[in-house]
């Protein structure tokens, strides 16, 4: 049984640094590609970052130079680093990685909240 469990979320004022850590266990091989979704109060759920599996990246327009993605398959963890923030950076933070068992499958995290105070 593979979970995703994120770690690294709290409150941070603007202009702060935050990273966010999502560690897969289980029988994993290797994670292939990996993503960061959040959602803020009445707001709906959007990508914020994306990892491919050949290691391209692809960022919203509202974090680009700000939040860079990574992998470190040595630990199975999916990062999230986040400078820079702003108050409009306040929501809760989801991973999503396609995790190799020897097939490929997906699995989400519980989410973590992070929230910037100006």
């Amino acid at each position: 049984q593979v979970q995703l469990v994120e770690s690294g979320g709290g409150l941070v004022q603007a202009g702060g640094s935050l990273r966010l850590s999502c560690a897969a266990s289980g029988s994993v091989f290797s994670i292939n590609a990996a993503g960061w979704f959040r959602q803020a109060p009445g707001k709906q759920r959007e990508l914020v970052a994306h990892i491919a599996s050949g290691g391209s990246t692809n960022y919203v327009d509202s974090v680009k130079g700000r939040f860079t993605i990574s992998i470190d398959n040595a630990k199975n963890t999916v990062y999230l680093q986040m400078n820079s923030l702003k108050p409009e950076d306040t929501a809760v933070y989801y991973c999503y990685a396609e995790v190799n068992l020897g097939s490929l499958r997906d699995y989400w995290g519980q989410g973590t909240q992070v929230t910037v105070s100006s």
